[in-house]
Protein backbone atom coordinates (compact mmCIF):
# COMPACT_ATOMS: atom_id res chain seq x y z
CA UNK A 1 0.00 0.00 0.00
CA UNK A 2 3.63 1.82 0.64
CA UNK A 3 6.44 4.28 0.24
CA UNK A 4 9.64 6.53 0.54
CA UNK A 5 8.14 8.64 -1.73
CA UNK A 6 6.29 10.12 0.27
CA UNK A 7 4.08 6.90 1.38
CA UNK A 8 4.97 3.45 2.16
CA UNK A 9 3.11 2.03 -0.40
CA UNK A 10 3.77 -1.69 -0.68
CA UNK A 11 0.58 -3.85 0.64
CA UNK A 12 1.46 -7.04 1.79
CA UNK A 13 -0.92 -9.57 2.63
CA UNK A 14 -0.20 -10.53 5.82
CA UNK A 15 -2.76 -12.20 8.47
CA UNK A 16 -2.74 -11.22 11.73
CA UNK A 17 -5.10 -12.29 14.14
CA UNK A 18 -5.46 -12.04 17.93
CA UNK A 19 -2.57 -9.72 19.80
CA UNK A 20 -0.28 -7.80 17.98
CA UNK A 21 3.42 -8.20 19.69
CA UNK A 22 2.71 -4.69 21.76
CA UNK A 23 4.22 -5.33 24.76
CA UNK A 24 7.29 -7.58 23.61
CA UNK A 25 9.80 -4.48 22.92
CA UNK A 26 11.37 -3.31 25.78
CA UNK A 27 11.84 0.46 24.78
CA UNK A 28 7.87 0.41 24.27
CA UNK A 29 5.62 2.27 26.46
CA UNK A 30 1.93 2.18 27.12
CA UNK A 31 -0.11 4.52 28.67
CA UNK A 32 -4.04 4.32 28.94
CA UNK A 33 -5.95 8.08 28.18
CA UNK A 34 -9.45 9.09 28.80
CA UNK A 35 -12.00 9.96 25.75
CA UNK A 36 -11.78 13.73 26.30
CA UNK A 37 -8.09 13.38 25.91
CA UNK A 38 -8.31 12.85 22.30
CA UNK A 39 -8.48 16.00 20.50
CA UNK A 40 -11.57 16.39 18.55
CA UNK A 41 -13.02 12.93 19.86
CA UNK A 42 -16.36 14.61 20.58
CA UNK A 43 -16.96 15.84 16.65
CA UNK A 44 -15.98 12.36 14.92
CA UNK A 45 -18.74 10.62 12.91
CA UNK A 46 -18.26 7.34 15.09
CA UNK A 47 -21.37 5.57 13.02
CA UNK A 48 -18.69 5.89 10.03
CA UNK A 49 -16.38 4.07 11.83
CA UNK A 50 -18.25 1.38 13.36
CA UNK A 51 -19.17 0.30 9.62
CA UNK A 52 -15.91 -0.23 8.74
CA UNK A 53 -15.11 -1.81 12.23
CA UNK A 54 -17.61 -4.25 11.54
CA UNK A 55 -16.25 -5.14 7.94
CA UNK A 56 -13.28 -7.13 9.32
CA UNK A 57 -13.60 -7.63 13.17
CA UNK A 58 -15.82 -10.71 12.04
CA UNK A 59 -11.36 -11.93 10.84
CA UNK A 60 -10.33 -11.40 14.58
CA UNK A 61 -9.76 -14.54 16.33
CA UNK A 62 -9.42 -13.98 20.03
CA UNK A 63 -12.42 -14.64 22.39
CA UNK A 64 -12.53 -10.73 23.83
CA UNK A 65 -11.80 -9.88 20.23
CA UNK A 66 -14.68 -11.95 19.20
CA UNK A 67 -17.33 -10.44 21.98
CA UNK A 68 -16.77 -7.25 20.83
CA UNK A 69 -17.35 -7.84 17.52
CA UNK A 70 -20.80 -9.40 17.79
CA UNK A 71 -21.54 -6.58 20.08
CA UNK A 72 -20.92 -4.44 17.15
CA UNK A 73 -23.70 -5.70 15.08
CA UNK A 74 -25.98 -4.83 17.65
CA UNK A 75 -25.07 -1.58 18.48
CA UNK A 76 -27.05 1.57 16.62
CA UNK A 77 -24.70 4.36 18.54
CA UNK A 78 -20.91 4.17 17.94
CA UNK A 79 -19.97 6.85 20.17
CA UNK A 80 -21.47 4.92 22.53
CA UNK A 81 -20.14 1.31 21.57
CA UNK A 82 -16.57 2.73 21.26
CA UNK A 83 -16.67 4.69 24.78
CA UNK A 84 -18.11 1.48 25.99
CA UNK A 85 -16.11 -1.44 25.20
CA UNK A 86 -12.79 0.26 24.12
CA UNK A 87 -9.84 2.09 26.79
CA UNK A 88 -7.55 4.60 24.47
CA UNK A 89 -3.92 3.50 24.66
CA UNK A 90 -0.91 5.83 23.71
CA UNK A 91 2.09 3.40 22.30
CA UNK A 92 5.20 4.65 21.51
CA UNK A 93 8.50 3.40 20.83
CA UNK A 94 11.09 6.87 20.83
CA UNK A 95 10.38 7.57 17.73
CA UNK A 96 8.15 10.49 16.14
CA UNK A 97 5.17 9.32 14.67
CA UNK A 98 4.59 10.04 10.96
CA UNK A 99 2.00 10.36 8.74
CA UNK A 100 1.64 9.09 5.36
CA UNK A 101 -0.95 8.33 2.59
CA UNK A 102 -1.36 5.91 -0.17
CA UNK A 103 -4.08 5.30 -2.91
CA UNK A 104 -5.42 2.78 -5.15
CA UNK A 105 -4.13 4.06 -9.02
CA UNK A 106 -5.73 3.93 -11.92
CA UNK A 107 -3.83 2.81 -15.04
CA UNK A 108 -4.42 2.41 -19.20
CA UNK A 109 -4.40 -0.77 -20.68
CA UNK A 110 -5.62 -3.64 -22.50
CA UNK A 111 -5.90 -7.55 -22.08
CA UNK A 112 -3.86 -8.18 -25.29
CA UNK A 113 -0.56 -6.61 -26.08
CA UNK A 114 -0.94 -4.11 -28.69
CA UNK A 115 1.97 -1.07 -29.56
CA UNK A 116 0.47 1.04 -27.00
CA UNK A 117 -0.35 -1.21 -24.33
CA UNK A 118 3.18 -3.22 -24.30
CA UNK A 119 4.40 -3.26 -20.42
CA UNK A 120 2.91 -6.73 -18.76
CA UNK A 121 1.50 -6.67 -15.58
CA UNK A 122 2.72 -10.31 -14.34
CA UNK A 123 0.90 -12.69 -11.81
CA UNK A 124 3.48 -14.75 -9.44
CA UNK A 125 5.74 -17.15 -11.30
CA UNK A 126 6.09 -20.46 -9.01
CA UNK A 127 10.18 -20.00 -8.88
CA UNK A 128 9.26 -16.76 -6.62
CA UNK A 129 6.93 -18.72 -4.49
CA UNK A 130 9.71 -19.68 -1.96
CA UNK A 131 11.58 -16.80 -1.40
CA UNK A 132 14.09 -14.95 -3.13
CA UNK A 133 14.81 -14.76 -6.20
CA UNK A 134 16.04 -12.49 -9.18
CA UNK A 135 16.19 -8.72 -9.28
CA UNK A 136 13.74 -6.42 -10.99
CA UNK A 137 16.42 -5.39 -13.49
CA UNK A 138 16.82 -9.65 -13.93
CA UNK A 139 13.31 -9.94 -14.56
CA UNK A 140 13.01 -7.19 -16.73
CA UNK A 141 16.14 -7.37 -18.55
CA UNK A 142 16.28 -11.44 -19.18
CA UNK A 143 12.75 -11.31 -20.10
CA UNK A 144 12.39 -14.66 -18.44
CA UNK A 145 8.54 -13.89 -17.65
CA UNK A 146 7.58 -14.15 -21.56
CA UNK A 147 5.40 -16.54 -23.06
CA UNK A 148 4.38 -18.36 -19.78
CA UNK A 149 0.51 -17.00 -19.35
CA UNK A 150 1.86 -14.82 -16.61
CA UNK A 151 0.07 -11.41 -18.27
CA UNK A 152 -3.14 -10.40 -16.35
CA UNK A 153 -2.86 -7.05 -18.46
CA UNK A 154 -0.83 -4.86 -20.65
CA UNK A 155 -0.39 -0.88 -19.53
CA UNK A 156 0.94 1.90 -21.54
CA UNK A 157 3.06 3.64 -19.13
CA UNK A 158 6.27 1.60 -17.19
CA UNK A 159 7.03 4.34 -14.88
CA UNK A 160 2.97 4.00 -13.70
CA UNK A 161 3.40 0.34 -13.53
CA UNK A 162 6.75 0.94 -11.02
CA UNK A 163 4.24 3.29 -9.18
CA UNK A 164 1.57 0.34 -8.84
CA UNK A 165 3.99 -2.09 -7.80
CA UNK A 166 4.55 0.04 -5.08
CA UNK A 167 0.85 0.67 -3.99
CA UNK A 168 0.55 -3.05 -4.31
CA UNK A 169 -2.60 -2.55 -5.78
CA UNK A 170 -5.03 -0.44 -8.48
CA UNK A 171 -7.49 -0.82 -11.35
CA UNK A 172 -6.54 -0.97 -15.14
CA UNK A 173 -8.78 1.05 -17.60
CA UNK A 174 -9.89 -1.05 -20.42
CA UNK A 175 -10.28 0.71 -24.05
CA UNK A 176 -14.02 -0.51 -24.10
CA UNK A 177 -14.60 1.34 -21.03
CA UNK A 178 -14.56 -2.12 -18.43
CA UNK A 179 -12.07 -2.26 -15.87
CA UNK A 180 -9.54 -4.65 -14.01
CA UNK A 181 -8.67 -4.80 -10.51
CA UNK A 182 -5.49 -6.19 -9.06
CA UNK A 183 -4.37 -7.01 -5.84
CA UNK A 184 -1.23 -7.98 -4.04
CA UNK A 185 -0.05 -11.80 -5.53
CA UNK A 186 3.67 -11.86 -4.20
CA UNK A 187 7.02 -10.87 -4.36
CA UNK A 188 10.35 -11.42 -5.40
CA UNK A 189 12.16 -11.57 -2.07
CA UNK A 190 14.12 -8.43 -2.43
CA UNK A 191 13.73 -5.63 -0.19
CA UNK A 192 11.92 -2.61 -1.15
CA UNK A 193 14.53 0.23 -1.77
CA UNK A 194 13.00 3.94 -1.89
CA UNK A 195 13.66 5.55 -5.32
CA UNK A 196 12.85 8.91 -3.73
CA UNK A 197 15.75 8.44 -1.23
CA UNK A 198 17.91 7.75 -3.56
CA UNK A 199 17.53 10.84 -5.86
CA UNK A 200 17.94 12.88 -2.22
CA UNK A 201 21.15 10.78 -1.25
CA UNK A 202 22.44 11.90 -5.28
CA UNK A 203 21.36 15.86 -4.06
CA UNK A 204 19.07 15.81 -6.51
CA UNK A 205 16.18 17.30 -4.34
CA UNK A 206 15.82 18.06 -0.76
CA UNK A 207 13.50 15.33 0.95
CA UNK A 208 10.76 17.99 0.67
CA UNK A 209 11.10 18.14 -1.91
CA UNK A 210 10.17 14.20 -3.38
CA UNK A 211 6.63 13.28 -3.86
CA UNK A 212 5.07 10.88 -6.61
CA UNK A 213 4.89 12.94 -9.47
CA UNK A 214 8.31 14.84 -9.15
CA UNK A 215 9.77 11.04 -9.60
CA UNK A 216 7.69 10.09 -12.36
CA UNK A 217 8.38 13.69 -14.17
CA UNK A 218 12.66 13.12 -13.45
CA UNK A 219 12.39 9.43 -14.69
CA UNK A 220 10.30 10.95 -17.91
CA UNK A 221 13.38 13.25 -18.55
CA UNK A 222 16.06 11.23 -17.82
CA UNK A 223 15.77 8.50 -20.69
CA UNK A 224 18.45 5.89 -19.35
CA UNK A 225 19.31 6.84 -16.34
CA UNK A 226 15.49 7.50 -15.13
CA UNK A 227 15.54 3.74 -16.47
CA UNK A 228 18.54 3.23 -13.77
CA UNK A 229 16.72 4.78 -11.13
CA UNK A 230 13.73 2.44 -11.26
CA UNK A 231 16.43 -0.44 -11.38
CA UNK A 232 18.04 0.72 -7.61
CA UNK A 233 14.48 -0.60 -6.23
CA UNK A 234 15.54 -4.25 -6.73
CA UNK A 235 12.02 -5.28 -5.34
CA UNK A 236 9.75 -6.81 -7.86
CA UNK A 237 5.71 -7.16 -7.46
CA UNK A 238 3.36 -9.44 -8.67
CA UNK A 239 -0.51 -9.41 -9.16
CA UNK A 240 -3.89 -11.51 -8.69
CA UNK A 241 -7.06 -10.27 -10.43
CA UNK A 242 -9.33 -9.38 -7.58
CA UNK A 243 -11.85 -7.59 -10.23
CA UNK A 244 -14.66 -9.21 -8.15
CA UNK A 245 -14.53 -6.87 -5.77
CA UNK A 246 -17.42 -4.66 -6.89
CA UNK A 247 -16.22 -1.05 -8.27
CA UNK A 248 -17.87 1.00 -5.38
CA UNK A 249 -15.68 -0.82 -2.70
CA UNK A 250 -12.24 -0.16 -1.84
CA UNK A 251 -9.29 -2.36 -2.95
CA UNK A 252 -8.45 -5.63 -0.55
CA UNK A 253 -6.29 -4.43 2.07
CA UNK A 254 -3.87 -7.16 4.40
CA UNK A 255 -7.10 -8.72 6.26
CA UNK A 256 -8.53 -9.18 2.19
CA UNK A 257 -11.40 -7.06 3.20
CA UNK A 258 -12.12 -4.18 0.99
CA UNK A 259 -10.49 -0.93 2.66
CA UNK A 260 -12.54 2.36 3.47
CA UNK A 261 -11.32 6.13 1.74
CA UNK A 262 -9.85 8.38 4.73
CA UNK A 263 -11.02 5.56 7.21
CA UNK A 264 -8.74 2.91 6.80
CA UNK A 265 -4.67 2.68 8.04
CA UNK A 266 -1.55 0.66 7.21
CA UNK A 267 -0.02 -0.18 10.75
CA UNK A 268 2.73 -2.04 11.77
CA UNK A 269 1.36 -5.05 13.12
CA UNK A 270 3.73 -5.53 15.66
CA UNK A 271 2.25 -2.63 17.50
CA UNK A 272 -1.36 -3.02 16.49
CA UNK A 273 -3.66 -5.84 16.18
CA UNK A 274 -5.06 -5.54 12.26
CA UNK A 275 -8.54 -4.70 12.93
CA UNK A 276 -8.18 -2.23 15.86
CA UNK A 277 -9.40 0.91 15.88
CA UNK A 278 -7.03 3.39 15.75
CA UNK A 279 -7.91 7.41 16.83
CA UNK A 280 -5.51 9.63 15.12
CA UNK A 281 -4.27 13.26 15.20
CA UNK A 282 -2.79 13.97 12.36
CA UNK A 283 -1.29 17.51 12.07
CA UNK A 284 0.07 19.59 8.87
CA UNK A 285 -1.33 21.52 6.08
CA UNK A 286 -4.51 19.01 6.25
CA UNK A 287 -5.12 18.61 10.15
CA UNK A 288 -7.11 15.10 10.28
CA UNK A 289 -8.67 14.04 13.78
CA UNK A 290 -10.33 10.95 13.26
CA UNK A 291 -11.06 7.30 14.01
CA UNK A 292 -9.34 4.97 11.76
CA UNK A 293 -9.84 1.14 11.26
CA UNK A 294 -6.07 -1.07 11.31
CA UNK A 295 -6.76 -2.86 8.23
CA UNK A 296 -3.58 -3.12 6.31
CA UNK A 297 -0.24 -3.29 6.75
CA UNK A 298 3.11 -2.25 4.26
CA UNK A 299 6.59 -2.95 4.24
CA UNK A 300 7.74 0.87 5.20
CA UNK A 301 5.43 1.23 7.97
CA UNK A 302 7.20 0.37 11.13
CA UNK A 303 6.79 1.43 14.30
CA UNK A 304 4.71 2.32 17.03
CA UNK A 305 3.51 5.77 15.99
CA UNK A 306 3.34 4.94 11.96
CA UNK A 307 0.54 4.87 9.66
CA UNK A 308 -0.48 5.26 6.49
CA UNK A 309 -3.93 6.38 5.25
CA UNK A 310 -6.18 5.26 2.59
CA UNK A 311 -7.05 8.26 0.44
CA UNK A 312 -8.90 6.51 -2.45
CA UNK A 313 -8.99 5.82 -5.85
CA UNK A 314 -7.40 7.54 -8.91
CA UNK A 315 -5.17 10.61 -9.77
CA UNK A 316 -6.58 13.04 -7.35
CA UNK A 317 -6.09 10.89 -4.54
CA UNK A 318 -2.66 9.90 -5.32
CA UNK A 319 -2.09 13.96 -5.47
CA UNK A 320 -3.44 14.14 -2.23
CA UNK A 321 -1.53 10.90 -1.01
CA UNK A 322 1.73 12.09 -2.30
CA UNK A 323 1.62 14.97 -0.69
CA UNK A 324 1.00 13.98 3.07
CA UNK A 325 4.00 13.30 5.33
CA UNK A 326 2.94 14.94 8.86
CA UNK A 327 3.27 14.28 12.08
CA UNK A 328 1.10 13.81 15.12
CA UNK A 329 -0.17 11.11 17.59
CA UNK A 330 -1.85 8.18 17.08
CA UNK A 331 -3.88 6.34 19.31
CA UNK A 332 -5.01 2.71 19.49
CA UNK A 333 -8.50 1.40 21.34
CA UNK A 334 -7.93 -1.49 22.91
CA UNK A 335 -10.49 -4.04 24.59
CA UNK A 336 -10.68 -2.97 28.66
CA UNK A 337 -8.88 -5.68 29.82
CA UNK A 338 -6.43 -6.08 26.77
CA UNK A 339 -5.79 -2.42 27.45
CA UNK A 340 -5.26 -2.73 31.55
CA UNK A 341 -3.08 -5.93 30.93
CA UNK A 342 -0.13 -4.01 29.58
CA UNK A 343 0.62 -2.12 31.94
CA UNK A 344 3.29 -2.58 34.79
CA UNK A 345 1.93 -4.84 37.89
CA UNK A 346 2.93 -1.88 40.09
CA UNK A 347 -0.01 0.95 38.53
CA UNK A 348 -2.45 -1.78 37.55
Amino acid sequence: MKRALGAAWVVLCVAVTGMADEAKATDVTHAILDFDQLDGWAEDDHDAALDVFRNTCPDLRTADWQSLCAAAFDQTNGRAFFELFFRPVLIEDGRDAMFTGYFEPELNGSRTRTERYRYPVHALPAEARSGRWISRRDILESNILDGRGLEIAWVDDPVELFFLQIQGSGRIRLPDGGRIRVGYGGKNGHEYRSVGQELVRRGIYAPHQVSAEVIKNWVARNGTAGEELLYHNPSYVFFREVSQVPADKGPLGAMNRSITDMRSIAVDPKFVTLGAPVWIEKDGVDPLRRLMIAQDTGSAIKGAQRADVFVGTGDAAGRKAGRMRDPGRMVVLMPIQRAYALLPEAIQ
